[in-house]
């Protein structure tokens, strides 16, 4: 666009976006038809028009647009996620959660890397990049799944919450290799806890402060002094949460998620919002979750670099095999099991074995690396877009009938899912 008045730029940016909403609209009514999660066919919408395919959208990855929609994109799902989640089910399932969102993303980074060193033939540093890089689930690609599939609670939203608790272990477990990689420093675990704790914690409690302010700000039982304007009050703390615990070195998305869960949860702080406000608030919520899959999922396929994914396609897709088919059932079952208290049954444990996609979070992750310029950095992003494109297109587009066998839809095993 050199050359071009900041007229013409705006008259771009507003048709890309136009066309966006367009396509995503009517690929999410035929996803509602042929009941498939929208975001299966965002993602390969995505990749036909993108500047490898049609030519019709070009984003640039590394552009403030593009940032822009995927960070606030994926702060907002997580918030939506964390908001759908009762505190009552979390206290039984806690334990699991907090295991394989730790120990569990040890586990399948481990397996992973050593997938990547036999059949990439990569160095070792290079090897556990990538498995550090893909072991975390996505809470944006996994929140509209769940959102659109109803299934049994404990387990949707164990899923959920492992989510969004792990993107800070993975990030954690990423730059630590990152720094042994460039000879900036050694691996310390107790240093790796410390940071863990920390990121997870502040994360935590900036959440829970930034959910009861906004409560008790919008709810005409207490403060209510914007009681009016629930849904913008609702964008301005998830801004506020997530860009104050990035900017103190927190973790954002663990802020939002909390933030959600307190709203969720309003009523055990004796709060509640209007029926005018409760209906525009729901709705907004909807619609607004909406778009955010749309941006987030087409572009995340507009972008994918078929070059680079050709050039290490086979070692790609035998990582993402065993990340789906070993890394990730050894992962739950080692985690899950020893939980007497959740008391997993065999259905429940396979179908998280099934349900880890990756997205958004990973590779942003990549890209972090390739613009570091870490070695192996190209390697790293090719095996994350293969794994995203596979456990997208294969797990994600799967869960509604695999619920469906494994007896763990909400209104029975017998009815299929309307998806939308």
């Amino acid at each position: 666009m050199t050359g071009e008045t900041p007229i013409d730029i705006a008259h771009h940016v507003l048709s890309e976006l136009a066309i966006i909403l367009a396509i995503c609209t009517a690929v999410g009514a035929i996803a509602r038809k042929i009941k498939i999660p929208d975001i299966v066919l965002y993602l390969l919408i995505g990749m036909t028009v993108g500047p490898t395919g049609l030519g019709w959208i070009n984003v640039p990855a590394d552009g403030a647009l593009n940032q822009a929609i995927l960070i606030f994109g994926a702060a907002y799902l997580v918030f939506d996620g964390g908001a759908s989640l009762s505190l009552k089910i979390l206290q039984k399932v806690w334990i699991t959660i907090v295991v394989i969102a730790t120990v569990g993303i040890l586990i399948t980074g481990a397996i992973s890397a050593t997938a990547a060193y036999y059949a990439m033939g990569v160095p070792v540093l290079v090897a556990m990049l990538i498995g550090a890089v893909i072991a975390s689930t996505d809470p944006a690609t996994l929140v509209p799944i769940f959102k659109q599939v109803p299934i049994r609670d404990t387990v949707s939203q164990t899923v959920m919450s492992e989510s969004a608790f792990n993107d800070a272990m993975g990030a954690i477990a990423t730059f630590a290799i990152v720094a042994v990689a460039l000879g900036s420093g050694e691996f310390s675990a107790s240093k790796a806890v410390l940071d863990l704790g920390y990121k997870a914690g502040v994360g935590a409690i900036i959440g829970i402060f930034t959910g009861i302010f906004l409560v008790f700000m919008v709810s005409k039982k207490k403060i209510g002094l914007f009681s009016g304007y629930s849904s913008v009050f609702k964008i301005v703390s998830i801004l506020c949460a997530f860009l104050f615990s990035e900017h103190i070195g927190a973790s954002g998305f663990m802020a939002v998620f909390i933030l959600g869960i307190v709203v969720g949860n309003k009523h055990l702080l004796g709060a509640q919002f209007e029926e005018e406000d409760q209906v525009e608030f729901e709705g907004f919520v909807g619609v607004f979750a909406l778009m955010m899959r749309m941006f987030i999922f087409l572009l995340l396929g507009s972008q994918v670099n078929f070059e680079l994914m050709n050039q290490y396609l086979v070692g790609g897709v035998i990582v993402s095999l065993v990340l789906m088919f070993i890394a990730r059932p050894i992962t739950v079952f080692a985690c899950c099991l020893p939980d007497r208290r959740a008391n997993w049954s065999m259905n429940e444990m396979l179908f998280m074995c099934w349900t880890r996609e990756t997205g958004v979070i990973p590779a942003a992750l990549a890209g972090i690396l390739v613009g570091m310029k870490v070695p192996g950095a190209e390697q790293v992003a090719a095996v994350t877009f293969i794994a995203i494109l596979m456990t997208i297109i294969i797990q994600a587009s799967t869960t509604p009938w695999l619920a469906k066998k494994l007896g763990l839809l909400k209104f029975g095993k017998d009815d299929i899912p309307t998806l939308g």
